[in-house]
């Protein structure tokens, strides 16, 4: 029945999907092999993608040819660009989604990829021959040979689910968990751990009383994810905002007892940056409300997501709490919030590629790597496809840097500084976040992998095509005078000085609190020059002239940094030879044995004296 695959990828979540995707558009034959084909791309948690620094991730991933930002722009609800009243650096796309279409685009996406195979089924083992992955073995007794395997089990292995004091197998509400990869990675020498996570009650939409609640509508010109301009809505669903209060805070606390976070029931670390309601209680007993986001789950369903109240407390509990919020006294549950508690492996043992360091041609990518989030799944899937088909094709791997993609920080991060808690992206992880923007992922990204053979050539065009408009923009405002009576309406209006003398449009555009389409909409003469251009060319060339001295100092930083990172360690170097290193920086080094000394100062707990007397060494 089943034929000869160049590769498996376990698991039909975010990075599944991604990898599996990248994969076969680069021409490997590929099986893609979940427990529930029906779940394939489930929104587990939050019906939305994007938001702070994560929106920056999927723009990367369209960039480069992934079908995230896609498959967001075509089940779209509501989007908006957060973050607009900082700099560029720093706007940040969120999309509300609808949770049933989204899955369904990503089905119908994936089954429209010629290269790509489906089959139902739980994997319970690897088949391994002299260190390298031959393929998997399944539930059902099958034996299905491949070049390379891709695990993305998400939450599924040996996933126990937690509400209150109980407690039952599952990787997610109705579904069983995984069982026999960690047992077998662990025999051959992998270290593996527990981490937990967890998701708000669902609600029934009729029942609730919005008056009693704010409103929070989408942008009224919606720009999306995907540079391919997929058309988006013309109408929005609104979310609403409410709060806790300290009745409801002393409500939780009577179930306190009787929760597994605090009762020792569960051992894995939840992440901090997304904590449960009664966490949040725990860690900051000092305030008096907490923010709740109200969210639509869909176009044509009732249901509504509690964001900001995920909790593992028993039921009475969770319902008696939230009948006190504003707008839920007569509220109707779907089904209650729980708490899930799942195998991960600590991801210090990968290469950048993401295949592991034990066993050759297995790759692995998402909340198994320890991991929080669809958009930190969907790009580690992204690599792990595309390094696997470079892999089992004899070609190098595509690793990104630090300097050229919030996915080359994410998963350097990883693999030099490890994690013991959900790992979330953040743009302050990024060092060089004002060449990192979410406007310019296509100008960073495309090209690159056009070259390997993922991004395609209309893609390549439609950047290239940019690029050209954003010189000419650039151009005319570096040409174009301004003359003192032209300017002198809107800067009066903005409340700036107005001009002495004839000035260049791009000088003026310096200005704070002056943009690109004050000044068009003020002077006919440049607003009939730059007529025609799109508005994202528009806004980059406006972006690169605003900001160009702080781009040039940033890149001369990435020129200097780079140096340590052409700087080579041999995989075979003995650092029990460098007697003078700290104790934890030989630990670590052996360990994680990095590739360059840029890696090597990432380390979490190497020191700068640690990073010299290496490079003493390595230069005699």
């Amino acid at each position: 029945m089943f034929s000869n695959y160049d590769l498996i990828v376990v698991g039909a979540g975010h990075a599944g999907c991604e990898a599996a995707a990248a994969a076969a558009n680069m021409g490997s034959k590929v099986l893609l092999i979940t427990m529930n084909l029906q779940t394939l791309a489930q929104m587990s948690c939050n019906p939305a993608m994007g938001g702070v620094a994560k929106g920056q991730i999927v723009r990367e991933i369209d960039a480069m040819g992934g079908y995230s930002g896609i498959v967001t722009d075509k089940s779209m609800i509501q989007f908006r660009m957060l973050n607009k009243s900082k700099g560029p650096a720093m706007w940040s796309p969120r999309a509300q989604n609808d949770r049933m279409l989204f899955a369904a685009t990503w089905r119908e996406m994936l089954e429209k990829t010629p290269n790509v195979a489906f089959y139902q089924d739980m994997v319970n083992g690897l088949i391994l021959e002299d260190g390298q992955v031959k393929g998997v073995t399944t539930g059902m007794g099958n034996r299905i040979y491949s070049k390379a395997v891709v695990l993305t089990n998400g939450t599924f292995l040996n996933g126990i689910i937690h509400i209150g004091e109980k407690q039952f197998g599952g990787g997610r509400m109705a579904e069983k968990a995984a069982t026999g990869i960690t047992e077998q990675l662990v025999n051959e020498g992998f270290e593996s751990n527990r981490l937990k996570t967890g998701t708000p009650p669902r609600i029934d939409g009729r029942s609730l009383d919005y008056s009693k609640m704010e409103e929070q509508k989408g942008d009224e010109n919606p720009v999306g994810f995907s540079y391919l301009q997929i058309p988006l809505p013309e109408n929005q669903r609104s979310c609403w905002i409410t709060y806790t209060n300290p009745t409801v805070h002393d409500i939780l606390k009577t179930g306190f007892d009787r929760s597994p976070m605090f009762t020792g029931r569960i051992d894995g670390i939840g992440p901090r940056y997304c904590p449960s309601i009664e966490d949040k209680l725990n860690r900051f007993a000092e305030k008096e409300r907490h923010q709740l986001f109200i969210e639509p789950e869909g176009w044509n369903t009732v249901e509504i997501y509690v964001n900001g109240f995920s909790t593992s407390l028993p039921e009475e509990v969770q319902y008696e709490a939230l009948r006190n919020i504003p707008g839920f006294a007569d509220f109707k549950a779907f089904r209650p919030g729980y708490a899930i508690e799942y195998d991960y492996f600590p991801p210090t043992q990968l290469h950048h590629s993401l295949e592991t360091k034990l066993i050759r041609n297995l790759f692995l990518a998402g909340q198994i790597n320890g991991t929080t989030g669809y958009e930190e799944a969907a790009c580690q899937g992204l690599m792990a496809g595309i390094n696997a088909h470079q892999k089992i094709n004899f070609l190098e791997p595509v690793i990104l840097k630090r300097s050229e993609a919030y996915i080359g920080v994410l998963i350097d991060d990883l693999i030099s500084k490890g994690t013991e808690e959900p790992y979330r992206m953040f743009t302050s992880r990024a060092e060089f976040r004002t060449l990192l923007r979410q406007d310019n992922a296509d100008l960073r990204l495309t090209e690159k992998s056009h070259g390997f053979g993922l991004a395609s050539t209309a893609r390549l065009d439609a950047v290239n095509l940019n690029k050209n408009d954003i010189l000419q923009i650039s151009g005319i405002l570096l040409n174009q005078s301004i003359d003192p009576k032209e300017a002198e309406g809107f800067l009066s209006e903005k409340n700036l000085s107005p001009l002495i003398q004839k000035q260049k449009a791009a000088t003026l555009l310096l200005r704070p609190n002056l943009d690109l389409e004050t000044m068009m909409n003020g002077i006919p003469s440049l607003k009939e020059k730059l007529k025609g251009y799109a508005p994202h060319a528009l806004e980059q060339a406006e972006i690169q002239l605003k900001y160009e001295v702080y781009i040039r100092k940033e890149k001369e930083l990435v020129n200097r940094i780079s140096q340590l990172e052409m700087l080579s360690i041999p995989e075979t170097f003995d650092y029990d030879r460098l007697s003078a290193l700290s104790m934890e920086a030989l630990i670590k080094f052996k360990k994680i044995k990095p590739k360059t000394l840029g890696q090597a100062s990432r380390i979490s707990g190497v020191n700068p004296t640690d990073i010299q007397i290496l490079m003493v060494y390595m230069g005699r």
